[in-house]
């Protein structure tokens, strides 16, 4: 009993020690943990902060097909270069060029038909030069020319005919191409690709696509598409200039040059999960040019972006004033 006696009082006083530790540690603010990263620092007295996203500057492409099919081949990858106009995917054509050779076949008839109309015509023609050339009206009769007249006149409304058959079998060869054609889907203008989002075997949908079939952008000249909350909208004034620092490179500033504001606020789509912002935010875009780096950058990064605010100007007139300074005195 006295070993079971000792040991209930050395644990009773451990307690009380561990008791009075916390109560003393308790208090005490644990230090703050040093940033990996320092955060960025405006440079400018006034700022207005914005985030931003690094585009081309003549915007992206977002390529679609024009019409819902099957894709046989991708001609570009990811990086290649491409010009106004080069193919960069084709979609499945059997049935149109199944199509295109009954219509191509379809023209040397009409043509052979037009071709033997006109012989006809020529046949007539002859016969009824011959016809009036004969003076002695006993040898020929009046009927005779007169037939002969109506049949080549005839004769040329039906190679009319069939010169309008002949255009119309072409036409339609011409649309069958023009189809064709239009299933190979061309670069707009040049441009790098920067997505590839089909493979030789997908289906490709018109509408109900969650991503574009590729993305096109201008890789030589980039921009900055600067979003301002719309709260510090009135804050933001044009030919501004502003500096942007890429997400996690606080060290090498970016100096921007103000391009133009875009006049209509659009819904905010970054969301940043944090607990005040609201889906139903709305922001204004800010597009800034810039000079390409020595270090790399690259189309889709984002950047967090100051924006120097104008000087303030003189203070309102408080309400009513304007009024009272009007009335006369009395």
């Amino acid at each position: 009993m006295t070993i079971l006696n000792r040991f209930s009082v050395w644990l009773a006083v451990a307690g009380a020690m561990l008791a009075a530790w916390v109560v003393l540690t308790a208090g005490k603010n644990q230090p703050m943990p040093t940033p990996i990263v320092e955060p960025p620092r405006s440079p400018y007295e006034t700022t207005v902060a914005a985030t931003g996203i690094i585009e081309a500057a003549n915007e992206n492409v977002r390529i679609g097909p024009p019409m819902a099919g099957l894709v046989t081949n991708v001609f570009v990858a990811v990086g290649d270069r491409v010009r106004e106009g080069d193919p960069l995917l084709q979609l499945d054509d059997r049935d149109l060029r199944a199509q295109l050779v009954a219509r191509q076949a379809a023209i040397p008839p009409a043509e052979a038909q037009v071709e033997e109309q006109k012989y006809r015509i020529g046949d007539l023609d002859t016969q009824l030069k011959r016809l009036k050339s004969v003076r002695d009206s006993r040898a020929v009769s009046e009927d005779d020319v007169k037939r002969t007249w109506y049949a080549s006149e005839m004769a040329k409304r039906a190679l009319s005919r069939y010169e309008a058959t002949l255009k119309q079998v072409i036409a339609q060869r011409d649309e069958t191409q023009m189809l064709l054609d239009r299933l190979i889907v061309r670069a707009p203008r040049a441009a790098t690709i920067l997505q590839v989002n089909v493979r030789a075997g997908e289906f490709a949908l018109t509408t109900g696509a969650t991503e574009p079939l590729m993305l096109l952008g201008d890789m030589q000249q980039l921009q900055v598409r600067a979003e301002v909350d719309e709260v510090n909208a009135p804050l933001v004034a044009p030919n501004r200039p502003g500096i942007a620092y890429l997400k996690g490179n606080t060290a090498q500033a970016i100096p921007l040059t103000f391009v133009r504001i875009e006049p209509y606020i659009v819904p905010k789509k970054s969301l940043t999960g944090d607990n005040s912002e609201r889906v139903d935010t709305r922001v204004l875009q800010i597009i800034y040019r810039f000079e390409r780096p020595a270090f790399p950058i690259y189309a889709g990064q984002q950047v967090d972006v100051f924006i120097e605010r104008a000087p303030d100007g003189p203070p309102a007139p408080a309400p009513g004033s304007a009024r009272s300074a009007e009335e006369p005195s009395k």
